[in-house]
C-alpha cells in the first residue's frame, strides 16, 4: 500500500506545482484550460480514492497486500477518474462567474493538492519504513493470533529498505528463531499457484522455525532443527486426531531439495508433507516459515523458503479488539 500512496501523493505534489507556476503565467485564465485543469485535478482525486477503497477492501477480504497496480484496482479507478474528470470539467466550464470564479476553483484545488501531498507522502514514509497496520485474515497463527486481530508490524528492526531496491541499513537485529515476520508471498510469478489460489503479492504471516543453513525436518508432526527435536512447542496448535504416515517418495533427497526451493514440491506431492517433511536445508539469506496452527497453515512445507528480500517486518503489537490488546510474541 504505500507504493501506492507514494505515487499519489507525488501525482498531487506535481498537481500543485505546475498550478502554482500557471497561475503566475496567466495560462489559467483561460476558460478551456482551466476547465481541463480542474477535471484533472477531479480525475486524479477520483482515481485516488478509487484505487485506496479497493485495497481497503482487498486487505478486509484477503488480508494481504496486491500487486501495485493490478487490473481489480486499476478498472474501477480509471472509470472513477472519467467521471469525475467529466464533472470537473462541466463544473468550471459552464460556470457563469467568469474568471473570477475560475481563479477560485484553481486555489481550492491548489490548496487540496498541497495539503494530500503533505499527509500522502507523511503516511507512505510512515508505512514505508516505520510501521504497518496489519489484519490477521485467517486461522494459521492460531491461538497466537486470530482471525480479525489488528496488529502492528515494525518495519525497521530488520533495518530500513533503500526505497525501490532490496538493500537494509540501518538494522538493529537479526532474523532469530522464533520470531513472527510478515511477508510478502515469496514468488514474482503472478500465475504461480499454491494452496489452491495464487499468492503472488500477498502479505503472510508465519513464524520463523529455520534460519539460514538450518537443516530442517518434521517427523510425525514434531519439528527438528539440525537433528534437535524441538519437543512441544508451547505456541502451536494441532486439530486433527491423526497423523498422516509417511510415504515414501520417488525422488532422493538432492531432488527433494531442489523442488522444495523451487516452490514444486506441493505440486509433485501434494499435502503428504504435512506430518513428514524434509529433511531440507536453509539457503543462505532465506528462512523457514511455519504457522503455528500447523494443521491449517499454508507455509514454508508447501512452497519453500523466504527470501530475505520479501520480508517487510516483525509483528509487534496487537491493538484491536482491546480484549487482545498487547505485545506479540
Amino acid at each position: 500500500m504505500e507504493e501506492r500512496l507514494f505515487w499519489i501523493g507525488i501525482a498531487m505534489g506535481a498537481y500543485a506545482w505546475l498550478t502554482k507556476r500557471w497561475t503566475e503565467d496567466g495560462k489559467l485564465d483561460r476558460r478551456g484550460f482551466s476547465a481541463a485543469w480542474h477535471a484533472l485535478f477531479f480525475a486524479i482525486a477520483g482515481f485516488a480514492v478509487a484505487v485506496v477503497a479497493m485495497m481497503s477492501f482487498e486487505s478486509r477480504r484477503h488480508g494481504a497486500g496486491a500487486d501495485l497496480w493490478s487490473a481489480r484496482q486499476l478498472a474501477p479507478a480509471f472509470a472513477a477518474a472519467l467521471l469525475l474528470g467529466g464533472l470537473g470539467f462541466w463544473r468550471c466550464w459552464s460556470d457563469q462567474g467568469g474568471g473570477e470564479k475560475r481563479r477560485h476553483y484553481m486555489n481550492e484545488d491548489l490548496e487540496w493538492a498541497e495539503t494530500v501531498f503533505s499527509a500522502v507522502l507523511l503516511a507512505s514514509f510512515l508505512m514505508y519504513f516505520v510501521v504497518q497496520a496489519f489484519k490477521i485474515p485467517s486461522g494459521s497463527m492460531e491461538t497466537t493470533l486470530r482471525i480479525g486481530d489488528h496488529l502492528f508490524v515494525n518495519k525497521f528492526v530488520y533495518g530500513v529498505r533503500i526505497p525501490f531496491t532490496q538493500k537494509r541499513v540501518l538494522r538493529w537485529k537479526s532474523v532469530q528463531h522464533g520470531d513472527i515476520v510478515v511477508f510478502r508471498f515469496p514468488t514474482d510469478d503472478a500465475e504461480e499457484v499454491h494452496c489452491g489460489s495464487p499468492q503472488y503479492g500477498k502479505d503472510f504471516i508465519k513464524r520463523v522455525i529455520g534460519l539460514p543453513g538450518d537443516r530442517v525436518e518434521v517427523k510425525n508432526g514434531v519439528v527438528s532443527i539440525n537433528g534437535q527435536a524441538l519437543g512441544k512447542e508451547p505456541y502451536t496448535q494441532y486439530l486433527n486426531v491423526a497423523r498422516m504416515p509417511k510415504v515414501d517418495l520417488p525422488f532422493k533427497l538432492e531432488q527433494y531439495q531442489s523442488l522444495w526451493e523451487t516452490r514444486m514440491l506441493d505440486r509433485r506431492i501434494g499435502d503428504m508433507m504435512m506430518d513428514n517433511f524434509g529433511p531440507v536445508v536453509v539457503p543462505p539469506d532465506a528462512y523457514f516459515m511455519m504457522g503455528d496452527n500447523r494443521d491449517r497453515s499454508c507455509d514454508g512445507r508447501y512452497w519453500g523458503p523466504v527470501q530475505q528480500k520479501y520480508v517487510k517486518g516483525k509483528a509487534w503489537f496487537i491493538y484491536w479488539p482491546p480484549s487482545r490488546m498487547g505485545k506479540i510474541s
